[in-house]
């Protein structure tokens, strides 16, 4: 499972990309697109979809309740491992391309830093200037007369192809190590590392340690465990979580409505790539891992891997867009038609899945 959500993301992200070219969408909205058609609803649905159909009197998955238990049991990972991908993949295309569209500039997020912009070039020059300072700290500079006659030329090159002045008395050298320590800090700094622990993943690890440490399990989950106040209590948040997320989407259609950069190419694009495009190459990669012995027999697994592919986008990706500030209201807008045509395409897709497994 965790194989096949990570192959949704890949084969949506891929398709995205080709969609923003193939539309010439504009450059701010990149992420946007590709991220709608990445990320999938993964859990809150399944949670849905799966004990409706297992108390079905013709069910094709056997007793109703163990196929509730089975079910809930995958949508619970499926969601597990979705908001951890969206988190740190999604998040992290979002992140990129909102940079590039902004004049590459980096938004430290970090109420440490007060909210400060920076440019990925002041940021270089800050982080160099500090390595620098460090090596004066400890070794003794190396005065650009010292320097062997190539290597005097190549700095002096490099110089003034980036517009730098050196003088025979300030110029230092920069180890390599130094210089690989900045790059390394750069791109902690691009990815913003802290998001990858965004609550939902904090949550995600936390409860997969919970149900694979059997204490645990026995002292929270069931009927009878001493401490099951903390999971219902638990359960009972986790379930205001979708009209939550319903009023943040609805709050910004309102906006997204009055004006909006998405024009209707898009919206109907990310709809062929979500209800179409993914579905059937899903079925590919599903009957494949079943034709090699990759997957078991099981119908109720088969199904869930293959209703993974053929769910909208994941209402996170409002979440987001708000935090870049990049394309709040064109998000609205494409969920909305994201979901209106949700209740069509998963009931159709839904219903195939089911003659095909059973």
């Amino acid at each position: 499972m965790p194989v096949n959500i990570l192959l949704t993301f890949l084969i949506g992200s891929a398709l995205g990309w080709v969609l923003v070219k193939v539309l010439r969408t504009p450059q701010h909205l990149h992420g946007l697109v590709i991220g709608c058609c990445a990320a999938g609803n993964l859990g809150n649905l399944l949670l849905i979809i799966i004990p409706a159909v297992c108390e079905e009197n013709d069910s094709p998955f056997g007793d109703s309740s163990t196929c509730s238990t089975n079910g809930e049991a995958y949508a619970s990972l499926s969601m597990a491992i979705g908001a951890v991908f969206i988190w740190t993949y999604v998040y992290n295309i979002v992140r990129a391309y909102g940079i590039r569209s902004t004049g590459s500039t980096i938004n430290r997020t970090n109420s440490a830093n007060g909210g400060e912009i920076v440019t990925e070039s002041s940021l270089e020059e800050s982080l160099l200037s500090k390595d620098i300072e460090t090596d004066h700290s400890h070794d003794t500079p190396q005065p650009i007369d010292s320097i062997e006659n190539d290597e005097k030329v190549d700095l002096l090159f490099s110089s003034s192809m980036h517009g730098t002045n050196f003088s025979a008395s300030s110029c230092t050298r920069v180890p390599m190590r130094k210089k690989i320590k900045q790059q390394l800090k750069i791109w902690a700094e691009r990815m913003n590392l802290k998001m990858m622990f965004a609550p939902s993943t904090i949550a995600t690890i936390v409860g997969l340690a919970i149900g694979a440490t059997s204490p645990l399990r026995k002292l929270l989950i069931g009927d009878s465990a001493p401490l099951r106040v903390i999971d219902t209590s638990t359960s009972m948040i986790g379930d205001a979580s979708i009209p939550a997320m319903t009023l943040i989407v609805g709050a910004n259609l309102l906006k997204g409505l009055q004006r909006s950069e998405v024009g209707l190419g898009i919206i109907i694009g990310v709809q062929v790539v979500r209800y179409i495009a993914m579905p059937l190459l899903g079925i590919l990669v599903v009957k494949a891992a079943v034709h090699f012995g990759l997957v078991g027999s099981d119908s109720l697994y088969q199904f869930v891997l293959l209703l993974q592919y053929a769910l909208p986008t994941a209402m996170s990706m409002g979440t987001i867009t708000q935090l870049f500030e990049v394309g709040e209201r064109d998000c609205s807008v494409i969920m909305l038609w994201n979901y209106a045509v949700a209740a069509l395409a998963l009931t159709l897709w839904s219903t195939y899945y089911l003659w095909s497994v059973s």
